[in-house]
C-alpha cells in the first residue's frame, strides 16, 4: 500500500463552526518517544479524529440513556429495553476508543465541555422536556449515522497511515452503529 502524506481536512460538525486548534488532544504528559511504526504527525491526526469519534460516541450514549429514562407511550416497553441494550453496548465501547487515543500518545477528551465542543451530535434535554417516542427514535437514527460518518473519516486516515488497530476498532464500531441505525429506522417505516 502506497503511503501518502496529507493534512487532515477540517470539516464542519453541524454547528456551523470549525473546530478550533485547541480541540486537538494534548500529548500525554511525561510521554517518552513513541515508535510504533506510525509517524508522529499521523498519530496526532488520528488522535484528533478519534477524539471527535469519542465525543460523538459519548454524546450518542448520553442521548440514548436519556431517552431510555424518559420514553413514554405505546412503544414504552420495547423502546425502554432497546435503548438500554444500545446504551450499555455504547458505554462499554467508549473505553476502547479512549485507550486507543492513549496508545497513540495523546490524552482523550474527558469532560462534558470537551465532548460538546468536539461532537457533531446535539444534546437533548431530559429534565425539562422530552420528545415523543417517534422523535427519540428519529434522533437516535441521526445520531448513529453521525457516529458512522465520524468513524469513516477517522478510518480513512488510519488506513492511509497503516494504523491497523484503529482501522479494526472503527470497523467494528461501524458495524454496530449501522445496525443500530437500521433497527431504529425500521421502527419509523
Amino acid at each position: 500500500m502506497a503511503k501518502t502524506k496529507s493534512k487532515p481536512k477540517t470539516a464542519s460538525r453541524g454547528t456551523g463552526k470549525k473546530p478550533s486548534p485547541a480541540a486537538s488532544p494534548a500529548p500525554a504528559s511525561g510521554a517518552t518517544r513513541i515508535d510504533i511504526g506510525i509517524s508522529g504527525q499521523d498519530r496526532k491526526a488520528i488522535s484528533q479524529d478519534l477524539a471527535q469519534f469519542l465525543s460523538d460516541s459519548f454524546t450518542l450514549y448520553l442521548k440514548t440513556h436519556n431517552f431510555h429514562w424518559n420514553v413514554t407511550g405505546p412503544m414504552f416497553n420495547s423502546l425502554h429495553a432497546m435503548f438500554m441494550d444500545q446504551y450499555t453496548e455504547q458505554w462499554n465501547a467508549l473505553d476502547e476508543t479512549a485507550e486507543r487515543i492513549r496508545a497513540l500518545g495523546y490524552n482523550a477528551p474527558g469532560s462534558y465541555a470537551e465532548f460538546i465542543r468536539l461532537s457533531s451530535i446535539t444534546e437533548e434535554p431530559g429534565l425539562t422536556e422530552a420528545p415523543d417516542w417517534r422523535e427519540m427514535v428519529a434522533q437516535l437514527v441521526h445520531g448513529n449515522e453521525a457516529v458512522c460518518r465520524t468513524a469513516r473519516k477517522a478510518l480513512a486516515h488510519a488506513d492511509e497511515a497503516g494504523d491497523d488497530p484503529t482501522v479494526d476498532l472503527l470497523t467494528q464500531r461501524l458495524q454496530v452503529h449501522e445496525k443500530n441505525a437500521w433497527m431504529l429506522r425500521s421502527l419509523l417505516q
